[in-house]
């Protein structure tokens, strides 16, 4: 499945538009991680368990959203784009949204 953010894809030709796709993970922190993060935000530097859990909702969220292009007929996603969020409770949101097209060989 070739996934990009561009509209098009160079070299290809989109035969058919199949729908918006979306793929969404919701990620729980726990405390020992929000307590570990705080440290980090006091004495600066990057925080690894959080971008740890954006990189792990990122995955879930674009291999939901190519799930949903396959089973649509999709052999390609187009005009991808991905969605941060922070919820109430220390949950953070992805959500993965495009466009499913079946592209013509090019063998």
């Amino acid at each position: 499945m070739l996934v990009s953010t561009t509209p098009t894809l160079q070299g290809k030709e989109i035969e058919r538009y199949l729908g918006i796709v979306t793929g969404e993970a919701i990620m729980g922190a726990n405390v020992v991680r929000d307590f570990l993060a705080g440290i980090t935000d006091v004495i600066g530097g990057r925080s690894s368990a959080y971008e740890d859990k954006l990189s792990q909702g990122r995955e879930i969220a674009i291999r939901e959203m190519e799930d949903q292009a396959r089973r649509l007929g999709a052999n390609a996603v187009v005009g991808v784009d991905l969605d941060f969020e922070t919820l109430r409770d220390g949950m953070m949101m992805c959500v993965a949204t495009g466009t499913a097209v079946f592209i013509k060989d090019q063998y």
